[in-house]
This record gives C-alpha cells, sequence and structure tokens, in this order.
C-alpha cells in the first residue's frame, strides 16, 4: 500500500491516476525512459526544502515521476531523501536497473522491494552486456525477485513500448521472511509496510514521524540484502572474457591525469570554438543585432510609440534603455537563448556519451581543496557560458555546503561568455605580460576565496561517488531533447527574473538614483582604483549586464596599467542582475546579501591593491607583471598547500 507522507510536491493529479515513479542508481538511463514516455511535456518542481528539481509528466491517464539518481533510500543527502519521500507515495515503481553493474543495482531493486510497493523492473542497458560478454537470464532473474523483468536498450528504444504495456504487471515482489516477520510487527505500530522498513533501517526523519526510537537493526538487513543480491546474481549471470574494447581503454586514459588532461583542454577547446566564438559570435550576432535590434526592438518602440510618449513613465519603461519589452525580451531570447542552448547542447554530449562523469572524476581532487568535489566542474564550466544559468545548475551538487562555495565563486571569479569576449578584446590591446596577470590574479583569487571558505564554513566536502557508464555515441535525439528542455526551463526561470531587474534600472533612472549612485561610487573608483571617474558608470552598467560594463571601457584612453585594474575589479565585481535575483531565489535573502556585499568587497580590495602594487614601479609595466605574477603564484601555492595540511 503506497503512503503518501512527506510527499508534498505541487502536481494536479486526477483522483483515479496513479502516481508511478521512475527509480534507480545514477547513470541507469532514467532520463532517456523519461524523455520517451513523456516527450516535451513536463513540468519541473523544486521539491519542498531542497533545491533538487523534480519532473513530473502525464503518462497516458496516470502521472509519471522522476526520482533522483541513488543507491539506495535513506536519509544519507538530499537526493536519497526525496527519492524516498517520493517511492514511499507511488502506486507502482519502474525501477531502471543497469545490467553491467547488476550487482550494485539490484541492492536498490530489493530495498524498494521489501517496502511492499508494486515494481517492475527494467534491465537497461542489455547491448553493453552483450558487447562485454555478460550473459543475464532475466527469466530467472524475474522469478527470484518476484516482479516483472522487461530487457531494454533505452538509448535505441529497444523495449520501452513493451515496459509501458506492462506496467500492469507490477507486483510486489519476494521478501525474506525472516524481515517480513520483524515488518509485520513494526506494521502495527506505523501502519506502513514501507515505513515500517524505514524505521527498522533506523531513519530518523521516519520513525521522529511516529515517535519511535529508530531501530537498530540497519547493519543485519543490510547484510542480508547484500547477501541476497550476491546469491541471485551469481546465478542469473554468465561472463564470458573478451578483449578489452577501445572504448573501455579511451575511458580509462579519460580518468587518468597525464592522458585525461590533454583529452579535456580538447573537448573544452572545441566547446569554446563551437559555442565562444560561433555561438557568441555569428549566432549571437545575428539573433541580437540582425533580429532583435534590427527587426524586433523598433516594431516595438513604433508600437509602443503610438500609445504612450516615448519618454514619459511608461515609455521609458517599456521601450526605454532598460525597457522590459526591449533589453529584456532582446537579453532573453536574442543574447541568452543561444548561448544557453549552446552550453546545454555540450552538456548533453557529454552526458549522453558517458564523458561528463569522467570530467568531474578527473577533477574531483583539485576541487575538493576549494571545499567542492568533481560534481562541480559542470556548473563552473557553464558559467563562463552563463553565470545565471551555472548558478541554476548548482543545484546538482549534492550538499548545501559545495552549492553556497560554488554559487560564490561563480559570481566572484567566473566571467560569463558575453563579458569574457569584451575583455578579451580589451587585453589584446595592452600586451601579452598583462593578459598572463589578468589571468594569474583571477585564478589565485579564485583558488584563495575558495580555500579561506573551505577553511570557515562547517562539515567538508561530500566524496565523489560516481558511476563511469561505458562510452558510446550519443544519440541525436536523447541530446535534441535534453538540450531542448533544459533550454525551454531556463528560459522560464530567468525571464521574470531579469524582467523583474529591469523594472528596477528603469525606475532607478527615472528617480535620478542611477547618476546618485554613479557619483557616490567616484570615491572608490577615482581615489581608490585610480581610474577616470566616468569608471563608476561602467561599474553601474555592469550591474545591469557584466558585458555592458567591460564595454564602457572601449571609449576611455586608459593606460595598460589602468585597464588591468579596470578589468579585474569589473570581473570580480557583482554579476548581472539576473543572476544575482537567482543568487536570492537559490540562496535566500540574508546569505545572498552577505555574498552580494562580500564580491564588491573583494572586487575593489583586489584591484586597488593591484592599482597601489602598479603605482611602486617607475614603467608600470613588464616589471609590475613579473613581481605579481611571482605573488600570485606563491599566495596560490601556499593556500592549496594550507588547505591540504589541515585535510
Amino acid at each position: 500500500m503506497a503512503h503518501c507522507h512527506g510527499m508534498a510536491l505541487q502536481m494536479d493529479i486526477p483522483a483515479e491516476a496513479r502516481k508511478v515513479v521512475l527509480a534507480g542508481n545514477p547513470n541507469a538511463g532514467k532520463s532517456v525512459f523519461f524523455n520517451h514516455l513523456t516527450g516535451l511535456y513536463v513540468d519541473v518542481s523544486n521539491y519542498p526544502g531542497t533545491t533538487l528539481e523534480i519532473a513530473h509528466a502525464k503518462l497516458g491517464h496516470d502521472v509519471l515521476i522522476d526520482t533522483p539518481g541513488v543507491y539506495g533510500i535513506s536519509s544519507f543527502n538530499d537526493e536519497e531523501r526525496v527519492a524516498r519521500d517520493i517511492i514511499l507515495s507511488a502506486d507502482l515503481v519502474i525501477n531502471v536497473v543497469n545490467a553491467v553493474h547488476l550487482e550494485r543495482d539490484l541492492f536498490l531493486t530489493r530495498q524498494i522491494i521489501d517496502t511492499g510497493v508494486p515494481v517492475i523492473v527494467a534491465l537497461n542497458m542489455m547491448d553493453e552486456t552483450a558487447r562485454q560478454g555478460i550473459d543475464i537470464n532475466h527469466d530467472l532473474l524475474g522469478e527470484m525477485l518476484g516482479v516483472p523483468i522487461i530487457p531494454t536498450v533505452a538509448v535505441r528504444k529497444e523495449g520501452l513500448d513493451k515496459l509501458v504495456s506492462s506496467l500492469d504487471q507490477a507486483k510486489p515482489g519476494y521478501i525474506d521472511p525472516e524481515l517480513q516477520q520483524k515488518l509485520n510487527q513494526m506494521f502495527n505500530r506505523v501502519g506502513s509496510q514501507a515505513e515500517a522498513l524505514l524505521v527498522l533501517e533506523g531513519d530518523p526523519a521516519v520513525s521522529k514521524r511516529h515517535g519511535i526510537e529508530p531501530g537498530a537493526d540497519r547493519e543485519v538487513i543490510y547484510l542480508a540484502r547484500r547477501e541476497q543480491v550476491n546469491s541471485i546474481v551469481e546465478r542469473v549471470t554468465k561472463t564470458v572474457i573478451g578483449s578489452t574494447s577501445f572504448s573501455a581503454k579511451l575511458g580509462r586514459w579519460m580518468i587518468m591525469p597525464l592522458t585525461g588532461i590533454p583529452i579535456l583542454l580538447g573537448a573544452l577547446w572545441l566547446m569554446y570554438q563551437t559555442v565562444g566564438v560561433f555561438v557568441a559570435g555569428t549566432v549571437v550576432g545575428f539573433t541580437e543585432e540582425t533580429v532583435m535590434l534590427g527587426q524586433y526592438e523598433p516594431f516595438v518602440r513604433d508600437l509602443v510609440g503610438r500609445a504612450a510618449p516615448v519618454e514619459g513613465i511608461p515609455g521609458t519603461i517599456l521601450i526605454g534603455e532598460f525597457g522590459v519589452l526591449t533589453m529584456t525580451v532582446t537579453y532573453v531570447l536574442g543574447l541568452l537563448m543561444p548561448l544557453v542552448a549552446g552550453f546545454y547542447f555540450f552538456l548533453a554530449l557529454f552526458e549522453d556519451s558517458g564523458y561528463l562523469p569522467r570530467i568531474a572524476t578527473l577533477t574531483d581532487r583539485a576541487l575538493t581543496n576549494l571545499g567542492l568535489n568533481g560534481r562541480a566542474i559542470i556548473p563552473l564550466i557553464l558559467g563562463f557560458g552563463c553565470v545565471t544559468m551555472a548558478s541554476i545548475t548548482t543545484r546538482l551538487l549534492s550538499s548545501d555546503r559545495e552549492r553556497r562555495i560554488a554559487i560564490f565563486l561563480l559570481g566572484l571569479a567566473i566571467p560569463c561568455s558575453a563579458q569574457l569576449g569584451v575583455i578579451a578584446g580589451l587585453l589584446a590591446g595592452i600586451g601579452l605580460s598583462f593578459v598572463l596577470l589578468y589571468a594569474l590574479v583571477i585564478l589565485t583569487v579564485l583558488i584563495v576565496v575558495g580555500t579561506v571558505l573551505n577553511r570557515i564554513l562547517p562539515g567538508h566536502s561530500a566524496n565523489l561517488l560516481i558511476d563511469l557508464p561505458p562510452l558510446r555515441l550519443p544519440k541525436a535525439e536523447n541530446v535534441l531533447k535534453k538540450t531542448l528542455t533544459r533550454t525551454w526551463i531556463f528560459i522560464k526561470e530567468a525571464t521574470p527574473l531579469f524582467a523583474g531587474g529591469a523594472l528596477i534600472i528603469s525606475t532607478l533612472q527615472l528617480t535620478g538614483a542611477l547618476s546618485l549612485l554613479q557619483r557616490a561610487m567616484s570615491p572608490l573608483t577615482v581615489g581608490w582604483l585610480g581610474l577616470p571617474p566616468e569608471t563608476a558608470t561602467a561599474f553601474i552598467m555592469g550591474i545591469v549586464r557584466r558585458d555592458f560594463g567591460a564595454a564602457g571601457l572601449y571609449s576611455m584612453n586608459l593606460t595598460p596599467a589602468a585597464m588591468l585594474v579596470a578589468l579585474v575589479t569589473i570581473t570580480l565585481f557583482v554579476p548581472c542582475i539576473a543572476s544575482i535575483l537567482i543568487i536570492f531565489k537559490e540562496r535566500g535573502r540574508r546569505e545572498a546579501t552577505i555574498m552580494w556585499v562580500s564580491t564588491w568587497v573583494i572586487a575593489f580590495t583586489v584591484g586597488g591593491l593591484l592599482a597601489q602594487l602598479l603605482d611602486l614601479t617607475a614603467q608600470r609595466g613588464d616589471l609590475a607583471a613579473i613581481s605579481l605574477a611571482v605573488a600570485g603564484l606563491v599566495a596560490a601555492f601556499m593556500a592549496t598547500a594550507f588547505t591540504r595540511r589541515v585535510a
């Protein structure tokens, strides 16, 4: 019997509809099942009390609900707690099992069966088992588990239609008689077999819900379950050892530093050439300049201008410099959408091919020094496309501590592609030594701030527990569906936030507060940074859009040293208004305010110190660059070494 405690997703579920839940280990292929069964017509909600996104959609007369990939349903992390609550509310569970890792995945299968919920197992990646010489008797497996087994190859859509047509055959599986006796005794106290199991396994949240002390049988139950799984796997599988395939060798090369780093650099170079050069240049040049600025904005201004004065309050808010109907729409559709789609396309390629978990494995050791683990490489890479989007993707990190560190580092030290393009153009005109110094200063700030956060924030970075699925050629349909779905979700989230930001800036402009802010910043920009007064305007514009701030420096006649100071400061300065609003949404008002203020302090502190050090040299040139480069390297080395010592 399904139990609904803890299930609080806001979903419109008809009374007669069943809740069909997808569950499985990470990288078992659940997303392919979900996309095939539902298409693009899905809803995504944050699970209450977490930043985890849960997708749900109609499946015929039923509702299909996805869950995070987990190895068990307990209270060890947010993913397990959410998966536990959703499975406890299910009418039936589709358990997706990676046939290549049967011994590992069946532990979760057995645990779900022990809850008493009806189960049907999709035995996925059967093509890969054949390639590796693994023969699985799925009929015998079904007999031993007591539930239907449907062999599938999700990426080829093999077995998926049979799975859907077999949902009515889902049933509770076989439970160990000794465990069943314990469950029956606890059932009388909690009224649910699923919650009786979790109380016995010592789940504190479920036990507290019923006012019962957590049970002490977890180790006994887990050990018995592991022995059952080992026995099942031994009986249903036969392995024929064959030669190692090239894909297996390539997969190993990808996680070894000597070969993995060059492969990663090559992949990032390809992504940069595609997204940072082609999309940011050619595609955005067409969508933003030709379509939005050349066609859309003149049309909207003419249309609104017929009904309201262009210089009036309504005109300024709707079609002014920061207009809701002009800048907002142009920014979201003309600039952000192509860049977001480009990065999500590469993310889907990396995911579908099995390369993404290998990137996480390769970078795990370095990111651990910053209080993160290898998973954080995903939002950090995405940040070079769009920090707003990358801040949202920090939801995939396994702990709140890691999400806090990652969001702060993204807002502080990762320039988005639009800003980076402008900065690259400005750096090209001041010499190679300043280009290298710019990169070194930003990298040093990233390392030092990450190290400090890792030191002062309570807790530790989570260990990287990640599957390394077999490498395979990505399927075009899967990649396109993931790209379109994620891009659409991003646009729905970003558009109202950016429209609100545009409204705020327009209001500041109408009231004269924008000019007051510019004058208030002059002591910092002129007195501390040694820059012309008009650079205050560039910083204010940088709040609206990061590249606006950098672009504002183009018309200024700055020395190479002053340009370097301005570019370092404006990179570390607060992210754009859309990113700020996302940070407030993700981290809450108090914490986001601390982050926001901290970026101001760090940006102007580093920029001012850089200006003072450059001023110590008569030439403001190569000597300063060399001395500061050495200082930066020493600071980065000391910070990293200190973290390793305390670890």
